[in-house]
């Protein structure tokens, strides 16, 4: 058995893409509307409209952040229900009217939540084009207008990926499409449209739809410290969604169901917040980003940083310590009290190796090396230094133990001859699908 370094145990918690601890100002204006206000908004007594009033106050905040119209606000259970009612109800309102077409356009790196939707429209006779990355995780806006054909009807990319915090230009984009659109005498409300999911970029970022030029918009609670379970969509007056929910018509009729009131309000009050105090904690957070990314080069040796080295997520540091599997790492790190991860949340079962970073054209032992460490509010200095006391020695020991032994400039051409990639670049799971 291994011996674990004797050091001090201390709780760090490191996984704020995961998920973010509830901010106790959130809890605040939720409480009320557990036991006092507890109405059902779609009733017309005066405890519901009470109710349904709440509501809309929360749909008119979260508007005012977004720079759009209440009602291009639908509420939904979380950032997963969102990306698949944009998706599957703009294929299904679009995709079904020979008007238009059935290809959609999203990039390699997208949420599963993107990515495993599409998987399902395809076999619905969809035809999916995934725009490759370059060497950071950036999308291009000239491949994506260059994807574009007269049957598109949706291009979905992410704000910023919630792997390795490299944040795509949305904006270029969605002006992008809006000339293409003029170019081809196509109407603003007339496909192809463009859908980004927010939820990482939600709590840093700002997400005016107006300047980003974007139709449909992905946001997520618990990504920024509001309660779990509740998610927005905005969709822009005019465009139309297939219900994936049907029942008592509520949000319009786009997503039945009684709406989680004191959620609801938790969502808008952490986006209030979060909007409010940004520019102050991003500040904080680089530093600290800094602070550890500088240190643990010069503690271990054989890093690789994945992701953007500036145009990056304030909180985000993702890299590859070679010669280790990530996932030892992480459980040795939980042993001193650490949370981190090796990629997405929702994979983190998954012993396959990370398809954003594959993506940006690293070989397989580079995935399965990478730890992603992602700060937050309570992130304080001691504790990244607790995590650069820690660190070094674990990877020391998980090294001492591996029969792997790989170079930061190993040449791609040498994993291809190994098997890792296919021609040009692409790795055999992404090229088989």
């Amino acid at each position: 058995m291994i011996k674990l370094p004797e050091l001090p145990r201390r709780t760090v918690y490191l996984d704020n893409a995961a998920t973010t601890a509830t901010d106790p100002r959130v809890v605040e204006a939720m409480l009320p509307y557990f036991t006092e206000n507890f109405g059902n908004p779609s009733g017309l007594y005066s405890a519901s409209r009470s109710a349904s009033d709440a509501v809309q106050s929360a749909r008119d905040s979260i508007a005012s952040v977004l720079h759009c119209r209440a009602d291009e606000i639908i509420f939904t259970s979380g950032g997963t229900e969102s990306d698949n009612l944009a998706l599957f109800g703009i294929a299904r309102k679009y995709g079904n009217n020979p008007k238009w077409g059935k290809h959609i356009i999203t990039s390699q790196i997208e949420h599963h939540a993107v990515l495993l939707p599409t998987e399902v429209l395809k076999k619905e006779g969809f035809d999916i084009t995934e725009i490759g990355v370059n060497e950071h995780g950036e999308v291009s806006a000239h491949a994506v207008i260059a994807a574009i054909r007269p049957e598109t009807i949706l291009v979905s990319i992410m704000y910023a990926n919630n792997e390795i915090g490299t944040i795509e230009p949305i904006a270029e984009i969605g002006k992008a499409i809006r000339q293409w659109k003029k170019e081809h005498d196509r109407k603003p409300l007339d496909p192809p449209f463009l859908h980004t999911d927010a939820c990482q970029a939600a709590g840093v970022l700002s997400i005016d739809v107006q300047e980003l030029s974007v139709d449909l918009l992905t946001l997520n609670g618990s990504k920024l410290y509001g309660p779990k379970g509740v998610g927005a969509l905005f969709v822009r007056r005019g465009i139309q969604l297939q219900p994936q929910l049907v029942g008592g018509g509520q949000e319009n009729r786009i997503r039945s169901g009684t709406e989680n009131v004191p959620a609801i309000m938790g969502l808008a009050r952490a986006l209030e917040l979060a909007q409010t105090d940004r520019e102050s904690e991003n500040t904080r957070l680089s530093e600290l980003r800094n602070y550890l990314w500088e240190h643990a080069q010069r503690l271990i040796p054989k890093l690789v940083l994945n992701g953007h080295p500036t145009n990056r997520l304030p909180n985000n540091l993702n890299f590859t310590i070679l010669d280790i599997e990530g996932e030892a790492a992480l459980l040795y790190l939980d042993e001193y009290g650490i949370s981190c991860s090796t990629g997405s949340a929702c994979t983190s079962t998954s012993l396959d190796p990370s398809h954003v970073i594959l993506a940006m054209g690293k070989p397989y032992e580079f995935a399965h090396g990478s730890l992603r460490f992602t700060l937050g509010h309570s992130t304080t200095k001691e504790d990244i230094d607790h995590l650069l006391l820690v660190l070094p020695p674990v990877v020391e020991l998980l090294r001492s133990i591996s029969p792997i032994n790989l170079s930061v400039d190993q040449k791609q051409e040498d994993i291809a001859l190994r098997g890792a990639f296919v021609e040009d670049g692409v790795p055999h799971w992404m090229a088989n699908k």
